[in-house]
């Protein structure tokens, strides 16, 4: 009985902080919005970014790093220091991050991922040349990095996200085309090195001398600065070109293609969605809700609505019905639309500074018996009203108006 005793205060503390780590991970998780904590938090990581990137491009020209040289000094620090708590906080939440792993597990796997990495190259190298003065023009170079964060305002765009899905989807077809590219590329360098070395034994000292020319020759960029002088480098230098314009062409209709896959498959679920009139809802767990902690099969939906995904840390979860619902869950559930009711005549009311409601609570408003309120909306959250519950300015006000032809819907 001892030790069941002193084990609690530990489970306590255990449970605490997964209960911080959570709140925490949905905080730094970009697009996770559902709390002003969270869409603050992205805001100022997209204040810090683009101010660190506008202080690093700005400080390169004379006359901003003559007069503002101090301002954008003092930016980039900030933002570094920014950079850095945040690193810290993602691994605070790496086991969220990665729930099926254990702790140091989760760790390693998130600083030698490629958002870990990026995520320290972001500030590693600002501090670095404090201890290591000699290398600071390197040091420097790895500050680029910062620019790949901009990748994370991908979960904002559903546009930037298609990008991104049809490249890993098209990766195979993508890499198949670069070998071609690389193996045409080495090819011909040597090609050209066989015609113009007797030629021009300065410029195309030996086979690979000639992967500068082949490389712009191939991308069709052509600088001019290395060219064949002989009869027979000219001509091999125009089937190349030829060669070149088909070789560029070719990833770029895999992507293409790629785009027109995607965005076909979108309009197919759309249309399939429409065409079965089914309807979509989220719904996210609090604590106090009576289905968290209840198996699906135990919360009694109708027989019409059903739970079809549940997102849970960060992972999509398909539900069956022994699984068994977790608080801070969003349940996605379906439902099919029903076009034989009739409509029912809502109100959505914005309560400004001036309305006569600011500040009066339910039971004492003066509306008609006629009129229900049914939901209140603040700051973006849903609240079901009682007669204590006092209307505030921003307030969104949803009500009910019952009419003698729908009486009977009451």
């Amino acid at each position: 009985m001892t030790d069941t005793k002193g084990s609690k205060p530990g489970k306590c503390l255990g449970r605490d902080v997964n209960r911080v780590r959570a709140k925490v991970f949905n905080m730094v998780s970009t697009g996770v919005v559902d709390e002003p904590i969270n869409r603050l938090y992205d805001i100022i990581s997209i204040v810090a970014l683009v101010l660190n990137l506008f202080a690093a491009f700005a400080i390169t020209f004379d006359y901003m790093e003559e007069h503002y040289k101090g301002l954008l000094l003092t930016i980039e620090a900030v933002t570094v220091f920014f950079f850095a708590v945040d690193y810290v906080l993602r691994l605070f939440t790496a086991k969220a991050l990665y729930p099926k792993l254990s702790e140091s597990q989760s760790l390693i796997k998130y600083i030698f991922s490629f958002a870990g990495i990026i995520d320290l190259l972001s500030f590693l190298p600002y501090y670095l040349p404090v201890f290591f003065p000699m290398g600071s023009a390197v040091f420097r170079l790895f500050r680029v990095a910062r620019i790949l964060r901009l990748f994370r305002i991908n979960s904002y765009y559903d546009q930037l996200n298609v990008i991104t899905e049809v490249i890993v989807s098209k990766k195979q077809q993508l890499m198949a085309s670069v070998f071609i590219i690389l193996i045409l590329m080495m090819a011909s360098s040597l090609c050209m090195y066989s015609v113009e070395h007797d030629a021009q034994p300065d410029v195309f000292q030996n086979a690979f001398s000639g992967i500068w020319w082949s490389t712009s020759t191939l991308l069709t960029v052509g600088y001019g600065d290395i060219y064949p002088v002989t009869i027979t480098g000219k001509i091999l230098g125009i089937i190349i070109s030829f060669l070149g314009v088909g070789m560029v062409a070719i990833p770029t209709g895999i992507i293409s293609a790629g785009f027109v896959e995607q965005y076909q498959r979108l309009k197919t679920v759309g249309a399939f969605a429409e065409e079965e009139n089914i309807h979509f809802i989220r719904v996210k767990l609090s604590e106090r809700d009576g289905w968290a902690g209840k198996k699906i099969s135990e919360i009694g939906l109708p027989k019409d609505i059903m739970i079809v995904a549940i997102q849970r840390r960060g992972e999509t979860i398909i539900p069956r019905g022994s699984a068994v619902l977790e608080k801070n869950d969003l349940i996605v559930m379906c439902a099919e639309k029903t076009k034989e009711i009739q409509p029912i005549a809502l109100k959505d009311i914005v309560i400004g500074e001036g309305h006569s409601w600011n500040g009066v609570a339910i039971k004492d408003l003066d509306i008609s018996r006629q009129s229900f309120i049914f939901m209140i909306r603040r700051n973006g959250k849903a609240m079901i009203p009682n007669g204590n519950l006092v209307i505030r300015a921003g307030d969104n006000v949803l009500l009910y108006e019952k009419h003698v032809n729908n009486q009977n819907l009451v």
